[in-house]
């Protein structure tokens, strides 16, 4: 599982709305909402926004390991 967390924290922090990434990095609204959902984007979107914020991958996606149902880790 994928979250984008970092990426929210970091808006925050640059007093920047999802609205203005949304507009500056080229995206469109549809996968800004799959961002919103924590759902995969493909790699050419996450690039943008690191051009747009002059950070890395790291700096605006966490990988979550996902769960089974008997609490062991699926890769």
């Amino acid at each position: 599982m994928v979250s984008y967390k970092p990426l929210w924290r970091l808006l925050v922090e640059r007093e920047m709305s999802k609205g203005d990434l949304r507009k500056l990095a080229g995206i469109a609204p549809n996968t800004m909402t799959k961002m919103r959902k924590n759902e995969e984007v493909s790699m050419t979107v996450l690039n943008k926004i690191c051009a747009v914020l002059n950070v890395n991958y790291g700096d605006i996606v966490e990988y979550i390991p996902a769960e089974n149902t008997e609490g062991e880790v699926q890769e």
